[in-house]
């Protein structure tokens, strides 16, 4: 892998210490001899107190180093205009399942993976488009999953849907999950999916709290095109209320009759990573599987 030499900076919007971060990972980098540009929108401060130059796209990057938890990954995932470019991944959150390493231990790592000693960890994104009609409610990607769920009020909701047009399930339950891959081991995982490792090219679709028990997740293959319809009907006391939620950052409101179309993007996002990580290293720390088992 070539080393990276042009490298963009973007960090967690209301990190409470953003400016100390961006600038310790501003010196390592700079330590390294490559040319740092700052987001013009998140690290602007930093950038003017040390007449760095900074982005707006990422357009012209080698390499786009995110800092922040797995909430922060999504919401650059969903702005990313070129999939092409690599992100290498700071853990400043809670868990950070996505991150490749954290602040204490960037020193040692950056300069190894920038010289080209990464790899590169290619994962799928879910295409969503809600559509009422024709009229196009919402359209973009997600790298875990999209939901649709009841809303204010407690009650099930029912999601007709449709794999290759052929009829699955009318799911009358709290909501369904489409899930990528990397989606298996949150939301989905919480509520009954299978973990999916990510080089298998796959949609889930979880059930959620299904009033049928018989309704169990399934897992589609990668080249099959989703399509549920939202058939919750209106009662005497309040409209439907039914949302879609994207990687549990942003949400729309349907309505009875409102389409969701989903399906894997054909292009991927890729994450850089040292060799030695694997998925089920991740498994084992994250999870925290065979802790407390004598060997």
């Amino acid at each position: 892998m070539p080393p990276f030499r042009r490298i963009g900076v973007t960090i967690k919007s209301d990190l409470t210490e953003r400016d100390s971060v961006v600038e310790k990972i501003l010196d390592i980098l700079q330590n390294c001899h490559v040319e740092v540009l700052l987001d013009a929108e998140r690290c602007l401060h930093v950038a003017q107190h040390k007449h760095v130059s900074s982005f707006t796209e990422e357009k012209d990057l080698d390499l786009l180093v995110v800092i922040g938890g797995d909430g922060t990954i999504f919401r650059t995932v969903r702005e990313l205009k070129d999939f092409s470019i690599p992100l290498l991944t700071i853990n400043r959150g809670a868990v950070g399942f996505l991150a490749e390493t954290d602040v204490d231990e960037a020193a040692e790592v950056l300069p190894r993976l920038l010289s080209g000693e990464g790899i590169l960890d290619e994962r799928n994104v879910l295409a969503v488009c809600a559509k009422r009609g024709k009229k196009i409610l919402f359209e973009g990607c997600v790298l875990n999953e999209a939901v649709l769920s009841q809303g204010t009020i407690a009650r099930l909701v029912d999601l007709r849907t449709r794999v290759n047009d052929e009829e699955l399930a009318t799911f009358r339950a709290d909501g369904l999950i489409l899930a990528t891959p990397t989606g298996s081991t949150a939301y989905s995982l919480a509520a009954g999916g299978p973990i999916v490792h990510p080089r298998f090219s796959s949609m889930i679709l979880t059930p959620i709290n299904p009033h049928s028990f018989s309704q169990k997740p399934i897992v589609v293959p990668g080249d099959s095109h989703i399509d549920v319809e939202v058939l919750t009907k209106e009662n005497k006391f309040r409209d439907v209320e039914v949302s879609l939620t994207l990687d549990g950052q942003s949400y729309v409101r349907l309505q009875r009759h409102d389409v969701i179309h989903a399906h894997l993007n054909d292009k991927t996002v890729k994450f850089l990573r040292r060799k030695q990580d694997t998925f089920f290293s991740t498994l084992r720390s994250k999870l925290r599987w065979g802790e407390g088992v004598d060997a």
